[in-house]
């Protein structure tokens, strides 16, 4: 073999074959792999994996109770739809996380306005059940604006308040109280009194971060408790669902059964298919999903799947403790707050520990407009938490979220 020959074949060993994916990539899915936080990304997907699973379990419940005479369903129907919403939303994150904190601001000042709308609109063209109009009928799809409006309003909310603490004089917390007031006002027209509690108590979470006065928080709940009085006396359904919670007279069959899938599952569940009550629970695959995961999987892995939504949590906000620019504190802090809550609060309707309020579980519950919102959030998260003080410097984060 001629010198030159064997000269270039010893360079060809010694330089990588594929530069793919190493940290001199400079390709927009290189710059996304280098700077994604890996931990929240896994957690996320721990969540859908979750979710997937226990949909496995509760779509025959669902199914048989849609089944009539004329029309059949699959047990494994609302399976399959979910394995279509996550092949959807996966897509839906991804792309999210990857846009730069300029384009995330203007997607959701945009989906905040478009949402908006679609709000005013709900209770004139919407449909629903249970006495709540909240859905926007499309051509195979129920589109819910208000799950879309939650990611969107709390990063518009976070550019507002990050603003104020930029220029005091700026009324930016008072245009972002005025556009909660007015997507509470258009949520309990529908009526959903949950979300709206839901997106207040987000939003003052990010106001308190953001220096509201003590005095204000104050007023604030004083005002906020005011309004739950009135819409006891004035919602029929949501006092109806108060008198239940309370007193424990009236219909309480939703949640009794969902105490008996509890007890029926144990510590360590009957095993996966091998629930029995659940086939007695309504909105086995949305709602009360958690009280099947309870039955077959038994308390351990509810205990398990808390777990998982505590270290997203606490992962999304040890990461904004260390950032500097006011608007990625608040907009991830806002975020992780709002899965949070969500989580919680419809785990402890699931025990009977709240009213019940029609929230999904966050990742784990059957349903379009609710996993496609939550991956936009998710995506919106990744993307927050990619601009954090330990990427800053790193030569293959440069640029990537100018």
């Amino acid at each position: 073999m001629a010198f030159a020959d064997r000269r270039r074949l010893a360079q060809s060993y010694r330089q990588p074959r594929n530069q793919a994916l190493s940290r001199g990539d400079g390709s927009a899915f290189g710059r996304w792999f280098w700077t994604i936080d890996k931990t929240l990304l896994l957690l996320i997907l721990a969540l859908i994996a979750a979710g997937i699973t226990a949909v496995s379990a509760a779509s025959p419940v669902a199914a048989r109770r849609l089944s009539g005479s004329n029309l059949r369903y699959d047990d494994l129907y609302f399976l399959y739809r979910q394995l279509m919403w996550v092949a959807l939303g996966l897509p839906v994150m991804v792309a999210t996380s990857m846009l730069n904190v300029r384009q995330l601001k203007r997607v959701a000042v945009a989906g905040t306005l478009l949402c908006m709308l679609a709000l005013i609109a709900v209770p004139f063209i919407g449909g629903g059940s249970n006495g709540a109009a909240r859905w926007i009928q499309l051509p195979g799809f129920q589109f819910q604006p208000s799950e879309f409006f939650k990611p969107c309003f709390i990063i518009t909310t976070a550019w507002l308040l990050s603003l104020k603490l930029e220029d005091r004089s700026l009324p930016t917390m008072q245009i972002s109280a005025a556009i909660l007031a007015m997507a509470v006002i258009c949520l309990i027209a529908q009526p959903d009194v949950g979300q709206s509690a839901l997106i207040s108590m987000v939003w003052l979470a990010q106001a308190t971060l953001a220096g509201l006065s003590l005095t204000i928080i104050i007023l604030l709940a004083v005002v906020g408790a005011i309004g739950l009085v009135a819409a006891y006396f004035t919602l029929d359904h949501f006092a109806s669902r108060i008198d239940k919670f309370l007193t424990g007279s009236g219909d309480t069959f939703q949640i009794d059964k969902a105490l008996d899938c509890f007890r029926a599952g144990g510590l360590l569940g009957t095993g996966p298919g091998e629930g029995r009550m659940k086939f007695r629970l309504p909105e086995a695959q949305t709602d009360y999903i958690f009280s099947v995961i309870g039955e077959e999987f038994g308390l351990i892995a509810c205990f398990m799947l808390a777990g998982l939504f505590i270290a997203l949590v606490v992962r999304a906000l040890l990461v904004a403790m260390e950032e500097d620019d006011p608007f990625i504190f608040l907009a991830t802090s806002g975020l992780a707050v709002q899965f949070g809550l969500q989580a919680m609060i419809n785990m402890l309707v699931n025990l009977n520990l709240l009213p019940s309020k029609g929230m999904t579980l966050p990742f784990i519950s059957h349903g379009g407009s609710s996993f496609l919102a939550i991956s936009m959030g998710a995506g919106m998260l990744l993307a927050l938490t990619r601009c954090n003080p330990f990427l800053k410097g790193r030569p293959w984060a440069k640029g990537a979220l100018a």
